[in-house]
This record gives C-alpha cells, structure tokens and sequence, in this order.
C-alpha cells in the first residue's frame, strides 16, 4: 500500500479532511463562477430595463417641444402662434426659442401665408456642448421652405432622470450619438473624453460596431472578475443612445466579499472536523460511513432499503432526515422520469397512487385531447436568428404551460412549436374534463393574445388548436430504462387532422366533443371536411365562448 495509518485519527485526517478541504475548494470556485455569471447575467438584465425605462422618458421630453412646433404651424392668428411659442420657452429644460422668417419684415409670432406645415425636425448638436438644437423648416404650398423653428434644450434636462435614479453598480451613464459621439455625462471625470474607443477601449469599440445594428445589447469583458461591463439602448425620437458603464468589481462586489466568508466557513469547518476526529467515537464514524455510502448509491440513482435508525442522537436524526430526503428524490425522479417537468405535481401524485402507473402499459379509457400549433411558424422562424427564435418559442410554451397546469392537463410532448396534451378523468365522467379542455384551449387563445399584445414589437403569434375526445392507450410506453407517460391511439392522430383545420386564434372540436357539451358553448362556425385516414366526412365545430353556468 501506498499510504499506511498507524492511529485511526491519521486515517481520518487523510480520508476526511483532505477530501472535505478539496470540495470546499471547488464548490467555492466553481460557485464563485456561478454566482459571478449571475450577478452579471441580473445586472445586464436591470440594466437594459432601466435603460429601456430613461430611453422612454427621454423620448417623451423630446416629444413635447415638437408637439408644440407642429401646433405652431397649425394656429391660425398671432396671437395663438405667441401663445404657443410662450409655452415652448417655459417647458423644462428650453433655453431658447428662435423663429426666423423668410420674408424680411416679419415678427416671430407673424406668418406669411400659404404655410402648409412643418418638415421632419432635425437634431443639431455638436461634441462638448451642454444642448442641442430641434430644427424644423416651416413649408409652403409648393414646399418651399418659408422659415425655420429653433428649440434649443439642455441636456441636463434629458440626463435629469439618469442622475437623481439609482442606477445599482452603474460607474457612469451617458448620452450618445450614433456616431459615438459623447453628449452627456453622469459623471463629471468624463468631461474630457469625445468618443467612444478614443482610448483603444475594446468593449467601447465592440458596443460602437453593435450600435450600428442593435436597438440595445450588453458586452461583458474578459478576466476572473472582469475589469467593465457596459451596454446601451437607442432612442426612438432621436439619432441617441443611452451608455452604461459599469466596474466589474462593483457588480461582484457581493460575491467577492462573500468569498473571505466562505474562506472562514471552509477553515472553521475543518477545524470542526478535526475536532471531531479527536473526540469521535467509533460509532460515529461508522453511521457517517454508512450515510456516506447510501449518499453515493443514491447519487447513481440506487436508492434501496432505508437506512436503519439505531438511536435518538442527532445522527439518528440525520439518518431519518436523509431517509425523507431519499424518499423525496425518488418520488422526484419517479415523477420526472414518467411525466416531465411539465405536469402539475399534484396531478401527478395522483395518477402515480394508481397501481398501473408504476409499470410499463397502460390501460384504454376515453380522454379529451388537445393539439396546438402555432400558425405559419416555419416561414417566420427561417426571417429570425436562433436565439430569437428560441426566446420566443420559450416564451410561448412558458404561457401554454400555465395554462394547462392550472386546468389539470398532461402534457405529453412538444412537437417543434406544438403542444399534444390530455385529459385525464381516470376513474370518474369524461364531461367535466371536455369542458375543463375547452375552457384551456380558449384561456390559451387568450393568453397568445395578451402575449401579443404585451410585445407589440415581436413576431404576433396565431396560434390554431384541435380537441378530441375519444379512446387511446394510456399509460408508460417506452422500456424499462427510459418511459414517459402518455398516449396513443388513432384519437390522437385524428386530434392532430382537427387541429390542422383550425385557422389562427381559432379552437375547432370535433363531434365527439362537441356532442358532450350541448348548450354550454358558443359555436362561431361549422365545417364539414375530409380528413385523412377518415372515409367519412366530419363536422367540426369552431368554439368561441363557453356560456357562464
């Protein structure tokens, strides 16, 4: 042997406080990545909310002078138009208002005829200066230009939100143009810089080449801490963006003072060993052995008999804590291998209390089954970029998910971007779980509704959905190394043929459902169609409401 202990108190040293020292070691390490990667990862995440946030706001003050230079041109008497310039010099953040005329002769609130209206207003600003200027040429009949409006506006007014918010771990914030060009500053030390990557900076650099092609994004620089993170949001009504510049030892500012916590934590815990390894008794170290062994066994996943609670002491209770633990794993892992993550744990228990549910088969019973797809996807999904499209679809099957949880459905599977789920009534009538179904698959259709609604800039989903209630196989299908609970028959295939029938935002139900609902729904449209696989024409029915009671 390589190593031979002469006192039980040296073996214990080596097998005991050596491997708990080098897992400290690495759970700190590889936790302090973790923790480092989502401080960052919350970070980019507040922080392009909060830019998204100022972004509005600025472009709301940037809205209000030009509101007021449109109705200039639309007054129709001096009088009005002096009115309106009073106004636009008493807005917060104005400086000046000019008003200059073609014709020689004319006051700022007079206005020769035929003024038609007011062009685009352009933005002048320059580097170093502390305003801009809003421009826009007045307009006559032929569209000639018959004089300009100048507003000039501090940018301290566009900045004001930026510098009296709180802004986390943000280092500076600042003002931008699209070429790079610095307008305004959080913080005063940046006076003297002009330009983004004046300095060779190679996250500036990165975020200017960005800019050019993104509404916002986030850069994360190099290193074990990384030295700066920076980002940026552009603005609607002007050629703008919105800067962050944040130290990367201020956002691990958390983590990095845990780190002389952990380092404590880690040498008072293995003087604790070492305490206990001078004072320990036989019988401990063989209960923790045997803990041990079971803790390995269950890491496999063999779980096997409890663990034997010999005493009342603290290590009886934590082989009776661990043998609840074990039991809680095993009834996960039972419940994860054979359902997903995608069924309500409830619904699950009771399904698994059935005897049948724990071995491979299944039994034929009558079940209402849904089918979604979403409507003209393939080509919308060739139009994207990957990550796009997987943010949407997740963000998509996140809502579908709830939705069908709360109405007790089983999800069986995902099909690209469609949904197979079902009904189960087990031992009891299938007409509650028809309506139950049909009440899912209309919240379904409104809730891709107020998913549009709540991202008016994204891709608007349509979203068609299928039910059928008829007689499948249910249970585990699969071997007895890899099963999932689910259906199959020729229903499921029929569901499938309905759903394909169904228009965007649209729930269509076959007869078989339909005939278990009577008078409680509301029918938008009837169809009768071939499907395939089917001799005989089908009715289908076109669900828009369930009736109240």
């Amino acid at each position: 042997m390589l190593l031979s202990f002469k006192s039980l108190q040296r073996r214990l040293l080596v097998l005991l406080v050596v491997p708990v020292a080098l897992f400290l070691a690495g759970a700190g390490v590889s936790g302090y990545y973790f923790m480092r990667d989502s401080l960052v990862k919350e970070w980019r995440e507040i922080a392009l909310l909060r830019m998204e946030r100022a972004a509005h706001q600025m472009d709301m003050r940037l809205q209000q002078p030009r509101r007021w230079m449109e109705a200039f041109t639309q007054a129709d008497s001096s009088v009005t138009r002096k009115w309106i310039l009073g106004q636009l010099r008493h807005l917060p953040g104005v400086t000046r208002v000019v008003v200059t005329w073609g014709k020689p002769g004319l006051k700022e609130a007079d206005a020769p005829p035929g003024i038609t209206g007011i062009s685009p207003v352009t933005y002048i600003y320059a580097p170093g200066r502390d305003s801009f200027v809003l421009r826009g040429d007045f307009l006559g009949l032929a569209g000639q230009v018959l004089g300009h409006l100048e507003v000039t506006i501090a940018y301290a007014y566009l900045m004001k939100q930026i510098l009296t918010t709180g802004w986390m771990q943000t280092q500076m914030a600042c003002l931008v143009s699209k070429e790079g060009h610095y307008l305004a500053h959080s913080n005063p030390s940046m006076k003297g810089r002009h330009c983004l990557g004046e300095t060779g900076n190679l996250l500036e650099l990165a975020m200017l080449q960005d800019m050019k092609t993104k509404n916002s994004a986030t850069i994360v620089g190099q290193g074990y801490t990384p030295d700066e993170v920076v980002g940026f949001y552009r603005l609607n009504t002007a050629p703008w963006a919105i800067m962050l510049h944040a130290r990367g030892s201020q956002i691990m500012a958390p983590i990095l003072r845990f780190r002389l916590f952990y380092l404590g934590g880690g040498i008072l815990c293995l003087l604790v060993i070492l305490l206990l390894i001078r004072l320990g008794t036989a019988p401990l170290v063989s209960a923790i052995r045997r803990i041990s062994q079971k803790a390995a066994r269950v890491a496999h996943g063999e779980y096997g008999e409890p663990l034997p609670v010999e005493s009342q002491d603290e290590i009886g209770r934590l082989a009776q804590s661990f043998n609840e633990m074990m039991a809680g794993l095993q009834e996960r892992d039972i419940i994860s291998n054979t359902f997903g993550r995608y069924v309500d744990r409830e619904i699950a228990r009771e399904i698994l209390s059935r005897p049948e549910a724990a071995r491979l088969g299944g039994q034929k019973r009558e079940v209402v089954i849904l089918f979604s797809d979403i409507r003209g996807f393939t080509p919308l999904a060739e139009s994207m970029s990957p990550e796009a499209i997987i943010h949407l679809v997740n963000r998509h099957f996140s809502r579908m998910i709830e939705v069908i949880s709360r109405h007790r459905g089983i999800i069986v599977d995902f099909l690209g971007d469609a949904i197979l789920a079902f009904f189960d009534p087990l031992d009891g009538p299938l007409d509650p779980k028809v309506q139950q179904a049909v009440r899912c698959a209309l919240e379904m259709q409104e809730a891709i509704a107020a998913e549009n609604a709540a991202a008016p800039q994204a891709p608007q989903l349509l979203m068609g959905i299928g039910l059928h209630a008829g007689e499948v196989v249910v249970g585990n299908i699969g071997s007895e190394y890899r099963a999932k609970y689910g259906i199959i028959g020729a229903a499921v295939n029929l569901t499938h043929r309905v759903q394909g029938q169904a228009q965007g935002g649209e729930v269509l139900a076959s007869a078989a459902v339909y005939r278990r609902l009577g008078e409680v729904v509301e029918v938008q449209r009837t169809l009768e169609t071939r499907l395939k696989g089917i001799h005989d024409p089908v009715t289908l029915y076109s669900i828009s409401k369930v009736k109240d009671g």
